[in-house]
């Protein structure tokens, strides 16, 4: 190489250093969702990350560096931009455009944008075939050369491993934090402590670990089976001194809402639950960040600020069964004000199917809060606009209420027996 080429070469890459800082400059928080060892869901807990928190009305982005297996496109429902369904669509944001040699991610929601090198390729087929200095240009393109809004979060899924793909983002964006993935299993536990090490060679805060796959949720009464080793994740964040985010289940629900291109955190309302406390601890470590714009509410209660929050009774608290109950709370809150209106208690009718979410579905209900519910029973209510939380504690109706308007309500396995 001539010394003018050297000298251009530098020239350029000091040019896309200083584009990066413009880019991370208009980002407040960075999230790398990274694996010690592939087969653990990591893009599956990257993409419901990334939408919960787009659900909840912040801005985000969501970039898929796994450059050799990416699947963030197929869990999104994105086509490519060589796709049929893209290049025939009225609506050409659905995928990544090339606009004045910038990258224009492709439009999943008014607050999720999203870019992956899938959507580029001539098919979905092919294969990129790619050593580490034309990845890490690829990354660093990524970041350069896409067209982000002003985002709260940008969620970062990476390969499993620690290798070219991580260390290009913790080199070019220091302040990244990390969330770690893994399951419950020995194997994949002695690779999560690697990815832990490596997060502390290139000094990157860790955010936290999931364990994901803790466990299998019954599709039919909703009872939790563990299939694995228990624990394990909690134990492994303890003693590497880091802070655990939560267990995620095995859900059927999440391996049909992949294929079928649906977020699963949107199809599940088991899964949002855990999410939910995942989500509850990535946004307070990040207090200071407010949503640029609420999204409205998914219950019935959208577009107002009152709520009727439903809890089967026995004897005076929480039942862990709601079915066979004989009083139902009906507390009316001010989600804004985050105090109690009113409240009445009430006695339910015969338990048959599909009865009792109909008649809550009657008397106004938008949330129901109990202690366990079986997966046919949670459908129903969704089906009459009731949002539903499960595995609360047998707790008095009032405090179970004020922790659910202050974000604090605390909510274990789905507790179901039938």
């Amino acid at each position: 190489m001539s010394i003018e080429e050297s000298n251009s070469k530098k020239d350029q890459m000091e040019k896309q250093d200083l584009e990066i800082k413009k880019c991370l400059g208009r980002i407040k928080n960075k999230i790398l969702v990274m694996s010690g060892k592939g087969g653990v869901g990591k893009s599956s807990v990257a993409v419901n990350i990334a939408v919960g928190l787009a659900d909840s009305g912040y801005k985000v982005g969501l970039m898929d560096v796994d450059l050799h297996g990416p699947s963030i496109p197929q869990m999104l429902g994105i086509p490519g931009m060589h796709d049929p369904d893209a290049s025939n669509s009225s609506d050409t944001h659905r995928t990544v455009r090339f606009i004045d040699n910038r990258i224009i991610p492709a439009r999943y929601s008014e607050t999720l944008s999203v870019v992956s090198i899938e959507c580029m390729l001539e098919s979905r087929d092919s294969a990129v075939i790619w050593r580490g200095p034309f990845k890490l240009g690829v990354i660093r393109q990524f970041i350069s050369d896409v067209e982000w809004d002003d985002l709260d979060y940008l969620i970062i899924d990476s390969p499993p491993g620690t290798g070219d793909e991580p260390l290009t983002v913790a080199q070019n964006i220091p302040d990244a934090q990390a969330v770690i993935v893994t399951t419950p299993q020995a194997v994949s536990l002695r690779d999560v402590r690697k990815s832990i090490n490596f997060c502390r060679q290139v000094n990157m805060k860790i955010l936290g670990l999931i364990e994901n796959m803790s466990g299998f949720v019954c599709p039919e009464c909703g009872t939790k089976i563990d299939l694995f080793k228990v624990g394990g994740g909690e134990k492994t964040a303890a003693e590497m001194n880091i802070a655990f985010l939560g267990k995620i289940p095995i859900i059927p629900d999440i391996v049909q809402a992949c294929d079928n291109g649906i977020p699963a955190i949107r199809t599940s309302a088991a899964l949002k639950e855990f999410f939910t406390v995942i989500l509850a601890c990535i946004t307070k470590e990040n207090k200071s960040i407010e949503p640029v714009q609420r999204a409205p509410v998914k219950d019935k209660g959208a577009g107002t600020a009152y709520l009727k929050i439903a809890l089967p009774l026995a004897e005076g608290k929480l039942a862990m069964h709601f079915g066979h109950c004989k009083e139902f709370a009906l507390i009316d809150v001010d989600k804004q004000k985050k105090e109690i209106i009113q409240e009445k208690y009430v006695q339910p009718p015969g338990h048959e199917p599909g009865v009792l979410p109909r008649w809550l579905h009657e008397q106004g209900a938008h949330v129901i809060i109990s202690g366990g519910m079986g997966s046919r029973a949670q459908s129903l209510f969704e089906e009459n606009k009731i949002a539903v939380i499960t595995g609360a504690p047998a707790e008095e109706p009032h405090k179970i209420v004020m922790d659910y308007l202050n974000g604090a309500l605390v909510t274990g396995g789905n507790i179901c027996d039938h």
